[in-house]
């Protein structure tokens, strides 16, 4: 039974449709390409978990308090981890925070010279120069005080705040104690050159300790060569140097053109700078819009103004005048040529086509009407600016401070100072300067003298000669002691001023009857005030000035080289013999006459004489008055026979 039925069950496998199954063939191929992928594919990587040290500086990063995570993490960082986190410090500009991490770095021995060199980095994006010297001059270490790296960085701090000549002063104390400059050395001093008044020549003194040290020029310091020329108005020089460095392989880029076209801006040749134009386009370069505008500038100061419109247009077809600088540049060279109608129509064109102005082009014209006498457009465009804008420079200040003076429209003027407080601008000469002019026109000496009070409070140079019309001024009106005020902050101030200043002074002084102050004017200034002048000082003095100071005055006047009046010492013993108790002071001034070559008159000996008594022994004052006598008979034959 079983065995006959085998067959027809195989036979009715064989009959009957496959299953939807894989053959044989076909699982062993999808068996070896899953193997084979299996094999191709890398296993996905198993999450790497952070090493310590990269976690502690991640957590100290993020912490608010770094220092407390820094604590935290003393034995798992290293000082390269920690220079990681003061660059971020400084990246982020948290600048408490930096000297925080780098304080915290010094007391665990956890610096190098990458730490130094950038914490002094962002001291000087900071604006910490002081700190950065204070850290500096710390440093024990020789060889730290000298790496190159550390100098370098602390000089671009100094340079990068405009401390010129600290950065040399420093720079030649480095070299003392055994620095090695690199060209970066030498290029962070040559970039503070630009600034100097002798920048130029001291460029020279360090282009040629450079070459001495076997340094070769490159392509940066050349051009901060060029801008040192350029600056300093050496544009025969900087062609010179423009050509040195092509001459030595060096191809002349953007910056150096510029630079170039700069000097040649300076000297308003536009021939030249045409020219270079020229070669550069040539040279295969595009100009961007520095020098385009630069170029601009050049037409502007030549007064070649249709070229000067025409590249304007190219500069707005370019896309390069879409803020308010070529404008101005162009509105600024008419102003300057004396054509102000067609710096006016500039000026509405740029209006006209929506391009914002942040004050220079107002200024340029508000100031340009008021030169011109045109004082109510002059008001009328600073009262437009200020209906559109509410921030403010100081330029824009002082041009719209300046007309509303002019108009004398107080209210203007107060709403631009309390615009000034408002946006914390501090004055220069030439705010304090037009409010005291301004006060002097309105005969407010009072104000004009606080002005002038704060003016020099703040270290501003005063203008002598308008100070010195409110000193006089303040005298007439009853103000004397401000007067004198004024004249001491003119003398100083640090500067020479005109002999006539100290005779204004005193006449002022001895009318008001100040004559205690009066001496202090003769005492230091008595051989630049006129005979006349120390005449009517020394007569008023002698009636009624100090009479402990009247031998003193006596003294001064004759130091000046001028020669005392038997009037000026009659008076002066009328005013001793009113005062017995005195009497010394008399006794002194006989003797001290004496020794000098005066004599009293015939009518101030009688007077002495007669009063004698009251100076002690009456031989006393005869023998003094005996003794002047032979004096003067004994000067008076000698000078016969001279």
């Amino acid at each position: 039974m079983e065995a006959s039925s085998m067959p027809l069950l195989t036979a009715s496998r064989l009959l009957s449709p496959p299953p939807p199954t894989l053959t044989c063939l076909q699982r062993t191929v999808s068996l070896v390409r899953a193997a084979a992928q299996t094999l191709e594919a890398p296993e996905a990587p198993k999450p790497l978990r952070p090493s310590p040290r990269r976690s502690a500086v991640a957590e100290v990063k993020a912490s608010l308090d770094p220092v407390a995570a820094l604590n935290r993490f003393e034995d798992v960082l290293q000082t390269q981890d920690c220079n990681i986190i003061l660059r971020h410090c400084g990246d982020t500009r948290r600048w408490d925070d930096l000297s925080k991490v780098f304080e915290w770095m010094q007391e665990h021995e956890m610096t190098n010279a990458a730490s130094y060199s950038s914490y002094f980095k962002y001291l000087g994006l900071s604006r910490d120069p002081a700190r950065a010297l204070q850290v500096y001059g710390a440093i024990q270490d020789h060889t730290m005080r000298v790496h190159v790296s550390v100098c370098n960085s602390v000089l671009g701090c100094l340079v990068k705040n405009g401390k010129f000549d600290s950065s040399f002063k420093l720079y030649d104390e480095m070299i003392r104690e055994g620095l090695s400059p690199d060209p970066f050395t030498y290029s962070t001093l040559l970039s503070g050159c630009m600034k100097l008044k002798q920048g130029y020549t001291k460029a020279m003194g360090l282009i040629n300790e450079m070459k001495s040290r076997g340094l070769q020029m490159d392509s940066v310091i050349y051009g901060t060569l060029l801008a040192i020329c350029a600056s300093h108005n050496y544009f025969e020089e900087a062609e010179v140097y423009f050509q040195k460095m092509k001459d030595e392989g060096h191809s002349p880029n953007l910056f150096h053109y510029s630079s170039l076209l700069n000097a040649y801006s300076e000297n308003a040749d536009y021939g030249k700078a045409e020219m270079l134009m020229k070669d550069l386009r040539n040279s295969g370069l595009t100009p961007n819009k520095v020098m385009l505008t630069t170029l601009l500038k050049v037409y502007s100061k030549s007064g070649i103004f249709e070229k000067a419109k025409e590249l304007l247009t190219e500069l707005e077809a370019s896309g390069f005048a879409q803020d308010e600088m070529p404008y101005c540049i162009l509105i600024d060279g008419l102003v300057k040529g004396g054509k102000i109608q067609e710096a006016k129509m500039i000026f509405n064109e740029m209006k006209d086509k929506g391009v914002k102005s942040d004050g220079y082009a107002f200024s340029i014209m508000i100031s340009a009407l008021h030169r011109g006498g045109h004082h109510q457009e002059s008001k009328q465009l600073a009262k437009e600016f200020e209906d559109q804008n509410a921030s403010y420079d100081l330029v824009m200040l002082n041009a719209s401070l300046r007309t509303y003076c002019s108009t004398n429209d107080m209210e203007s003027v107060m709403r631009m100072l309390k615009k000034m407080d408002e946006l914390n601008i501090s004055p220069d000469n030439i705010t304090f300067n037009t409010l005291i002019r301004y006060f002097c026109n309105a005969k407010v000496y009072h104000l004009a003298y606080k002005t002038i009070e704060d003016m020099h409070a703040k270290g501003h140079q005063l203008n002598e000669e308008l100070c010195s019309h409110v000193m006089i001024q303040l005298g007439k009106a009853g103000f004397p002691s401000e007067a004198f005020s004024v004249y001491n902050m003119l003398r100083y101030s640090k500067r020479t001023v005109r002999k006539s200043l100290h005779e204004k002074a005193l006449g002022i002084l001895v009318s008001a009857e100040l004559l205690k102050d009066a001496y202090i004017v003769v005492k230091d200034n008595a051989e630049m005030i006129s005979p006349s002048s120390l005449e009517r000082f020394a007569r008023s003095f002698m009636v009624s000035g100090n009479i402990n100071l009247i031998n003193d005055v006596m003294k001064a006047l004759n130091r000046s080289g001028w020669r005392i009046s038997q009037d000026i010492f009659g008076r002066a013993i009328q005013r001793y013999i009113r005062k017995p108790d005195k009497k010394h002071l008399l006794l002194c001034l006989l003797d001290w006459m004496t020794g000098q070559g005066y004599s009293v008159d015939s009518s101030s000996r009688n007077l002495l004489l007669r009063n004698a008594q009251l100076f002690g022994p009456k031989q006393l004052v005869a023998e003094i008055l005996s003794k002047q006598q032979t004096a003067s008979r004994s000067k008076t034959i000698g000078q016969r026979h001279n």
